[in-house]
């Protein structure tokens, strides 16, 4: 969706998007609709309920030289996130409507709202407007999306400056979601690396890609033994970002990438398998997070590195009961082969270390089903070495709507998955799932680290919308990498 800052409402604009605070209907500017209409549009508002509660919206037909026809969109207390709430709610009024441009007009409130709250709106309009139809060869016209432009008009100074940023992290957004929703027979190991490279070409990004062979002269048996049943290749992606200069990156931002998910020998159940499509989602979120990060011109180091395979069942897959041996040098008894996230990000964990060395990992997979037991689709769960680590995380999910909620590590969980034939197995028991899961990563993690992992299983892919996407694909992570970026790596 094109998005445009214009100086004033055309005459002849058709559709006209009024934002209004909440209890604002009395004080709303009609000037661009008529003031004559005032009364009616009030009236009319009023009578569908409408208080201009944030992300709410009600659509008018109002007399004047020609018939307008007017939005209202509720922007509530006018908080960044109301303005979010505004953008989403614009949109999925819109976007299949048959309009095929709307101006906003910010002349219809009383003070001029900040730049950075325009910017955000801004973004919603776009996030939501993402949709993934490719395959849909029989959409009724009535269904087909029509909204190509949203016209700002009346945009405070700075918005140039305040639109960059947001804009860089909606098409990283959008990468992801395009991941994450293509199935499994077009998005595997090595057609997500060419798409990667396809979609962020230009932007500064330095690539490296490991296949099969240079995985196995390092030694990385751990991730190797969840290849072995497909006859897709594995892969390791990294995108590096020099945007401070020479120097090791501080922070390494790592994915499980998992492009479809049987369960291997150890095999799921059939029904609801077609959604392991999206057990990529972290490597997804890293890819899009590192092109928004480079998009902007971030001012800091940073390297995204995503572990790629397809776990696959067939005569030469991993069977229960191996013992593989890691790069790291660290030996695993693989008890359950869908248990198969944390065999990836042992050996990335490794790799990154030794290439990289930064002083910071995050790691974002979806790892376990546990995760979405304990807490639903609402959050994801964190875990980290370091409390300081942790609550940066916390506070830039928290600003951008991707939550996170922390869980504990300790040795106690950590005995639970001792191995009696080699150094750990890669489930323990069937309590506390996340948490063990959690602390067979950390065993690769390197002394002085500091080391973060997001259990994201529940929140890559919603049943339900939300003001900043429709079902399916959410695009969860980007945007809190992004900001926990911006924070804490950027001076």
């Amino acid at each position: 969706m094109q998005i445009n800052f214009i100086p004033a409402v055309s005459r002849d604009a058709a559709l006209v998007v009024m934002p209004v605070a909440k209890d604002g209907l009395a004080r709303t500017i009609w000037t661009s609709v008529g003031e004559g209409s005032a009364p009616i549009a009030t009236a009319a508002a009023s009578a569908a309920r409408f208080s201009g509660e944030a992300g709410t919206s009600a659509e008018l037909f109002v007399p004047g030289e020609t018939v307008r026809r007017v939005l209202l969109v509720g922007i509530g207390a006018g908080a960044e996130g109301d303005w979010t709430k505004a953008g989403g709610a614009l949109v999925a009024r819109l976007l299949t409507s048959g309009a095929i441009e709307a101006t906003v007009d910010l002349g219809a409130l009383a003070s001029t709202p900040t730049a950075v709250a325009i910017a955000r709106f801004a973004a919603a309009a776009t996030q939501r407007a993402w949709r993934h139809d490719i395959y849909r060869t029989k959409l009724p016209d009535t269904a087909r999306p029509t909204l190509k432009t949203v016209a700002i008009a009346g945009a405070p100074s700075g918005i140039d400056a305040a639109w960059a940023p947001q804009e860089a992290v909606s098409k990283g957004l959008a990468l992801t979601r395009t991941l994450v929703a293509e199935p499994a027979n077009i998005i595997y190991p090595e057609s997500f690396v060419e798409r990667v490279r396809a979609e962020t070409e230009g932007l500064g990004l330095e690539i490296t890609v490991l296949d099969e062979a240079a995985m196995g002269e390092l030694g990385m048996g751990s991730l190797l033994a969840v290849s072995l049943g497909s006859v897709r290749e594995a892969r390791v992606l990294a995108l590096r970002w020099q945007g401070a200069g020479e120097g090791d990156p501080a922070l390494a931002l790592i994915g499980k990438g998992v492009t479809f998910d049987t369960g291997g020998i150890s095999i799921k159940p059939a029904a609801g398998m077609e959604d392991m499509k999206w057990d990529m989602g972290g490597a997804g979120a890293v890819v899009g997070a590192m092109k928004a990060i480079a998009g902007r011109k971030a001012k800091a180091n940073v390297v995204g590195v995503c572990g790629l395979v397809e776990n696959m069942p067939d005569g030469a897959a991993t069977r229960p009961g191996d013992v593989v041996t890691s790069m790291s040098g660290q030996t695993i008894e693989v008890l359950n082969t869908d248990a198969e996230g944390r065999l990836v990000l042992a050996d990335v964990i490794t790799w990154t270390q030794k290439t990289f060395r930064p002083k910071t990992i995050v790691d974002l997979a979806t790892l376990t089903g546990a995760m979405i037991v304990s807490l639903g689709n609402e959050y994801g769960g964190l875990f980290a070495n370091d409390d300081a680590l942790a609550d940066q995380l916390l506070a830039a999910g928290l600003a951008e709507g991707d939550k996170l909620w922390r869980f504990p590590l300790s040795d106690t969980y950590d005995k639970m998955i001792d191995s009696p034939i080699a150094d750990m197995k890669n489930v323990g028991p069937r309590g506390a799932g996340s948490i063990t899961a959690a602390q067979f990563i950390k065993r690769f993690v390197d002394e002085g680290v500091k080391w973060a992992h997001l259990d994201i299983a529940g929140m890559v892919w919603s049943d339900k919308t939300s003001a900043t996407w429709d079902k399916g694909a959410t695009g969860y992570g980007v945007k809190l990498l992004d900001r926990f970026v911006a924070d804490n790596f950027e001076g």
